[in-house]
């Protein structure tokens, strides 16, 4: 079998080096030959398979083996016991009856993930497959670091007990922390269609060679974004969209990223066949923000702002007031041991811990503060006077004569309406997430209240508030105090 593959390699050296000389092909096209050679010969390496198997279930398994160091590096606030309910099957590896042509390991009874028929006569929910799969495959990628790299349905089934179990470990991949940071950064700024940050994540990647200019990759991803009918939240959608840029700039992908679109493709194709609108990019969402606000590294924290913040320093609202949305909506991870449901249900993995949420929002609070987010408090101040602005108005609205309203524009009015429900809704969602840990977000203000940027801010708030309505405050008065004389005279000439 070794011969064959060396024979087999060789001739693939060959015919990329022909390419390469005669054909113009891309300057990495050897490099990926060599990715391939070298798979090639570590699927036939059935040690090194049953030594992946059980780094794998030691990580992510149900069972995990006496090597468990790794296991130990789970994020901030999530206990090991609910990961491991949430965890997946792994095979067992029968060392004593194994060698490097032989591998033998536990059989697990399953059902493939193609077959409807017997799904549906196991009674076993799709949607909480597909969260237990999207949950174990961005921890791999996200988290720790060490993936699978081929989870095609072939290499996936679901057991009676609702559990998936993972097979064939030959092709898997160990992905450093900066590629992490990397690609959680690459969607984000995707997410933004922010080109130039998306522009500048390919070449500290590795991508695009040190050296090179940037701006007509910007430019080339701008043109991409603005077509509409290319936007999409599934990855092969996201691929489409930047394989043509990829080639226009002759990109070099990394070894390790190449194995990781692999795996991601794969995810999202299996995941298709339980659900045919699943899209990961969409439903890895609330796993990366989570990711961003339980991680305290300064990267993460600097996509934190990234994602929430614009580069001219103005808030994204819309964003911010999904976030603390989603944040009420959850419950605490602290709770999920204790809570039977949750622990049985992959679906707890999208909730937040409650201690890593107000450090992050402590630590967003303190950038806003510091002299780095001055551009982000002149927004803010100019915000906080239009919203009192609207505020303002609306209870004007309700002191002008009725057959005075015809006259306001009510495209003005129903804007004017949707500001004042995101405000409220905002509140609402804020007292909801401050609920769920009221002692934790009562010491993390207490502390807030007692600097003095605090009470700088504060005070510019105030003045500004007072310059802008000392002229429409006289003005709006009248106004009401016009309309409670007219009612009274209504009344007065009715009686």
């Amino acid at each position: 079998m070794s011969l064959s593959l060396t024979l087999d390699a060789l001739l693939f050296q060959m015919i990329g080096g022909q390419l390469k000389r005669f054909a113009n092909a891309r300057k990495d096209l050897l490099v990926a030959v060599n990715e391939v050679v070298r798979h090639m010969f570590d699927e036939i390496d059935y040690v090194q398979e049953g030594k992946n198997a059980d780094r794998f279930a030691s990580l992510y398994g149900c069972y995990p083996c006496d090597n468990q160091n790794s296991h130990q590096k789970s994020t901030a606030g999530k206990t090991v016991q609910y990961e491991r309910a949430n965890s997946v099957k792994v095979p067992k590896i029968y060392w004593e009856f194994s060698r490097t042509a032989v591998l033998t390991m536990e059989w697990i009874d399953g059902i493939k993930l193609t077959d409807e028929i017997g799904l549906r006569k196991a009674c076993l929910n799709r949607q909480k497959l597909i969260d237990q799969g999207l949950y174990c495959s961005l921890r791999q990628l996200l988290e720790v670091g060490f993936f699978h790299a081929d989870p095609h349905p072939g290499n996936l089934v679901a057991t009676d007990s609702g559990t998936l179990a993972y097979f064939d470990f030959g092709m898997t991949g160990d992905i450093p922390r900066h590629y992490q940071v990397g690609l959680i950064q690459m969607l984000v700024h995707y997410v933004n269609r922010d080109s130039l940050g998306l522009a500048n994540d390919f070449l500290s990647l590795g991508f695009i060679t040190e050296g090179v200019d940037i701006k007509p990759v910007a430019d080339a991803l701008q043109v991409a974004f603005a077509d509409g009918t290319r936007q999409s939240q599934d990855f092969q959608g996201v691929m489409n969209q930047l394989y043509d840029i990829m080639y226009e700039f002759n990109f070099s992908l990394p070894p390790d990223y190449a194995l990781v679109i692999r795996a991601l493709g794969s995810l999202e194709g299996t995941a298709k066949a339980l659900d045919p609108d699943f899209k990961v990019i969409e439903s890895a969402y609330p796993f990366v923000i989570g990711r961003l606000l339980e991680d305290p590294n300064p990267d993460m924290r600097k996509i934190l702002r990234e994602l929430l913040i614009r580069n001219n320093g103005s808030i994204r609202w819309n964003r911010l007031e999904r976030l603390i949305a989603a944040i009420s909506e959850s419950k605490s991870t602290e709770e999920l041991p204790n809570s039977e449901e949750n622990s049985s249900s992959p679906l707890g993995w999208k909730s937040f811990d409650m201690r890593a949420v107000v450090s992050a929002t402590e630590d967003l609070l303190q950038f806003i503060l510091s002299e780095k987010g001055v551009r982000v408090r002149v927004f803010l101040l100019r915000d906080i006077i239009g919203a009192a602005d609207v505020l303002l108005q609306d209870e004007v609205i309700g002191c002008i004569p009725s057959e005075k309203l015809e006259a306001i524009e009510m495209t003005k009015f129903e804007e004017h309406y949707s500001i004042l429900l995101r405000i409220f809704n905002g509140f609402r969602y804020l007292r909801e997430a401050i609920n769920l840990a009221p002692e934790v977000w009562t010491a993390m203000l207490v502390r807030m209240a007692v600097k003095p940027e605090v009470h700088k801010f504060t005070f510019d708030v105030v003045s500004a508030l007072a310059m802008h309505f000392s002229h429409k405050l006289q003005e709006n008065s009248w106004v009401c105090i016009s309309r409670f004389l007219h009612k009274l005279v209504k009344n007065g000439s009715s009686e």
